[in-house]
């Protein structure tokens, strides 16, 4: 089950981008196998292109991604986050990552330690550090789990209309083939009530020919008379059977 199955994608990236530009954190849609289900929005340099672009830094990014859960500080002294996108029976469908954000007014020695242990360039590394937004941990904290909230409601929603849909459409398409077995039903009944009526006439003819026979008719008459029951058991059979059928019918029109 992907999200893209059954969500209205522009709607949702709407979500994502008003979120970023609200709050200035970056973040970004994974499916379930962690590939990008949407855009990337507020991505710094100080992580994609310097961080993740080293071999040890982009080493340490992807053991954060798999391990992050909630808010979490990242190896390279940032503040990150990761919140599943789940449905309502706990199945996670993916979840949305970011944050790229510093907690504080950051310790630019720290942070040259990092550089010289990442292989990077201190100097380009502290220049894209200081394009980097700076937030309490509190309004990450907020902001994440806002967009967790919304956008979980949002995959809900769709999914359970998604379902609904498909339910309704199977249950037209039930109610259809119902209506059509019912006047096979109908036109079964009709020919039963047809061969009833012809064994009564049979039941009476075979009466009388077994009147006339007199005694050695007698125990062709006790056949006329089975015959004449089972006639009229098939006709009374028939009758509740059609009465059944009609009551089915009415009840099938009204739910189309």
């Amino acid at each position: 089950m992907n999200i893209q199955d059954f969500c209205d994608m522009t709607k949702f990236e709407e979500i994502m981008k008003n979120w970023a530009e609200s709050t200035g954190l970056a973040t970004v849609a994974v499916g379930a196998d962690g590939k990008y289900i949407s855009d990337c929005y507020n991505f710094t340099d100080f992580c994609i292109k310097l961080t993740r672009g080293s071999k040890e830094g982009c080493k340490r990014c992807e053991k954060n991604d798999r391990e992050g859960k909630g808010v979490y500080s990242c190896h390279a002294g940032l503040v990150d986050f990761g919140i599943p996108i789940t449905l309502e029976d706990g199945t996670v469908l993916g979840s949305v990552i970011g944050g790229q954000v510093l907690p504080e007014t950051p310790d630019e020695e720290a942070f040259r330690q990092t550089a010289r242990e990442l292989d990077i360039n201190e100097d380009k590394y502290i220049a894209a550090l200081q394009k980097v937004n700076v937030k309490t941990r509190k309004q990450i904290e907020a902001s994440a789990n806002l967009l967790g909230d919304v956008i979980n409601m949002f995959v809900r929603s769709s999914y359970n209309s998604w379902k609904n849909g498909a339910l309704l459409t199977k249950l037209q398409n039930g109610i259809s083939t119902a209506t059509n077995q019912i006047v096979a039903a109908n036109d079964s009944t009709k020919q039963i009530e047809g061969f009833s009526s012809r064994q009564k006439i049979l039941a009476l003819n075979a009466s009388i020919e077994a009147a006339r026979a007199g005694e050695a008719g007698k125990g062709f008459a006790v056949v006329a008379t089975e015959v004449e029951k089972l006639a009229q058991g098939m006709a009374e059979t028939s009758g509740n059977i059609k009465k059944a059928l009609e009551s089915l019918n009415k009840t099938l029109a009204g739910l189309q």
